[in-house]
């Protein structure tokens, strides 16, 4: 590497396409995309991808290269770039009208319609404000507004403006969802409701659609519009017909997020020492497709720039591989799950790390309840991508250990809710872990385990326990220890592991990895000496296959455990 090279900035959390190729910042060019966009036939495009997957930085890109105001600093902006190499002649020559729907309020139906007028109006004079160097008596132009009052006459005072000019008008929507997604969020029939009044028939986002409907007869030429998920296009198609979804195309997939060799291009321009590089970045933030063709997995920009800020900062010892702010559907999931059931479906998925089913391209808030709806939800939040390695059927899978880790942190939450008075606070059984760390000693561990999780499961919840109930339970105590990287079903050519223990990141020094294989047997059998033998006669016959398996057989510094658990307190243990 050329130590000697400038060394680029890091974008993370940047949406500004000018700030970033004006201070320093490095720029994963995606310019070809505004070429293949243009040559679509349909002028109003649409494209769902998850949260903090670089939607808003691409509709700066947009507003750059269409925007007239920008016109004389083109070489400026985009020479360098692909666009900049094999300009459109659309290149800015529109005016470009931005709305942007987050942080409205959803308390209740007359807020939102109060808060949903005055973002039209804030969008409106921000579009003002912004040409106010093209338009003649910008000032009074200002004042002309503040003297409407709807969403209608508002967008028509903008089309009408830039008719005046002789210019056609480019809309971009960005997050055109997210007042709804969060209506849907709070999970109840009332939420219902109200959405049905924000958004169906006579209501003010309807309004909104229909003005920028009658708008394309004259004056908007383009629309391009963004978002996370398909939950209102069944209910806006009265209103304004999206006409070309561009999410599920395959030449779309690697339109945002970053494929392994943009991620390496990054590395080279921020003068990464990859020695400092302590995980394995592919299971970490890799693995996102939107397409079952599709060529290439990609990262996901914000997680990857997050670990690449992080580590230029704090080096190879960082703590927190996972970036707080992508956690924040977990209240959408939680209430999607607590409203409609779906417990065993995301339980199954987690401890399988795939499932079968497709993608729905479009869904009504009638319908999200339904099985192939609520995948189709996880996959639009980011939460599964599409499964490329199942040649026969289309499936879906947890994309990457990060979203794992939410996964389970999420299951943490959920048990602590269920199981009165269990707690999972680390404080309890970091000394635990450390000896299992670095002492190779099991024995404080599961002596802990049984004392102060098992022991909170009822009588009724014993009933029903299987192994897998074992592993839910085991699980989030190491996703939330940094002590091991903790992996649910590993595939191996013998199969799939229960546990696999991998030594983490921070603790490169512990003495050894695991792998569990847990048995169950309920307290009614606990007598049963025939029965326990046979159950650890498994586990152990399992474990000498994973041994023997071409993952595990030349790694001198796994221990393999059988553990069988009997009812709520006893338990066995052996080593293979």
């Amino acid at each position: 590497m050329d130590t000697q090279k400038p060394r680029k900035k890091i974008p993370y959390a940047l949406t500004n396409f000018e700030s970033i190729r004006t201070e320093n910042y490095l720029y994963v060019d995606k310019t070809r995309f505004i070429e293949m966009i243009e040559n679509e036939n349909a002028k109003y495009n649409f494209l769902i991808r998850p949260r903090k997957f670089g939607k808003t930085l691409f509709l700066s890109v947009l507003e750059h290269y269409y925007d007239v105001r920008f016109k004389d600093r083109f070489q400026e902006l985009f020479g360098d770039l692909y666009i900049g190499q094999h300009p459109t002649n659309k290149a800015n020559s529109y005016f470009v009208i931005r709305f942007n729907f987050s942080g409205l309020d959803t308390s209740d139906v007359e807020s939102f319609k109060i808060s949903f007028t005055e973002s039209i109006r804030s969008n409106i004079e921000m579009f003002l404000i912004d040409h106010k160097d093209i338009l003649r008596n910008s000032n009074d132009l200002l004042k002309q507004v503040a003297e409407r009052s709807t969403v209608k006459t508002y967008i028509e005072f903008a089309f009408g403006i830039i008719k005046n000019y002789g210019k056609k008008a480019y809309v971009i929507i960005d997050e055109y969802d997210h007042f709804a997604n969060d209506i849907i969020a709070k999970g109840a029939t009332l939420s219902k409701n109200q959405y049905q009044e924000s958004i169906w028939a006579n209501s003010i986002t309807k309004d909104f659609y229909e003005t920028l409907k009658i708008g394309t007869e004259t004056v908007v030429d383009k629309i391009f519009v963004t978002g996370i998920t398909p939950i209102m296009l069944d209910d806006l198609t009265s209103g304004f017909n999206i006409s070309n979804n561009l999410s599920l195309k395959t030449h779309y997939n690697e339109i945002l997020g970053l494929t392994r060799k943009e991620v390496e291009w990054v590395m080279e321009q921020i003068c990464l020492d990859k020695s400092l590089i302590a995980v394995d970045i592919e299971d970490m933030y890799n693995g996102y497709s939107f397409h079952e063709k599709a060529e290439n997995t990609l990262f996901n920009s914000t997680m990857i720039f997050y670990y690449f800020h992080e580590l230029l900062s704090e080096g190879k010892n960082l703590k927190y591989l996972i970036d707080d702010n992508l956690k924040t559907d977990y209240g959408r999931l939680r209430n999607l799950i607590n409203q409609h059931d779906n417990k065993e479906k995301l339980r199954e998925l987690i401890e399988n790390n795939t499932t079968d089913g497709g993608i729905i391209k479009q869904f009504s808030i009638e319908k999200i309840h339904e099985d192939k709806n609520f995948f189709s939800l996880l996959y639009y939040m980011g939460l599964v991508t599409i499964d490329n390695a199942n040649p026969v059927k289309t499936a879906l899978k947890v994309p990457n250990y990060s979203v794992k880790t939410m996964y389970w942190d999420f299951i943490e939450n959920m048990l602590t809710e269920e199981l009165e008075g269990l707690s999972l606070d680390n404080s309890k059984y970091f000394d635990a872990i450390y000896r299992l760390a670095y002492e190779n000693t099991y024995e404080p561990f599961f002596e802990y385990f049984s004392k102060y999780i098992v022991s909170y499961l009822s009588n009724r919840d014993l009933q029903n326990t299987v192994e897998k109930d074992m592993k839910f339970l085991l699980l989030p105590i190491f996703f939330t220890s940094y002590y091991y990287f903790p992996i649910s079903e590993l595939e191996n050519s013998e199969g799939y592991t229960d546990i696999y223990l991998k030594r983490g990141h921070l603790h490169p020094g512990s003495v050894s990895e695991w792998v569990w294989e847990l048995k169950y047997i309920k307290q009614k059998d606990a007598k049963n000496k025939k029965l326990i033998a046979e159950k650890k006669s498994e586990a152990i016959t399992r474990l000498q296959d994973y041994k023997n398996s071409n993952f595990f057989k030349d790694k001198n510094d796994v221990r393999y455990l059988a553990v069988v658990f009997v009812g709520k307190k006893d338990y066995f243990i052996e080593e293979v």
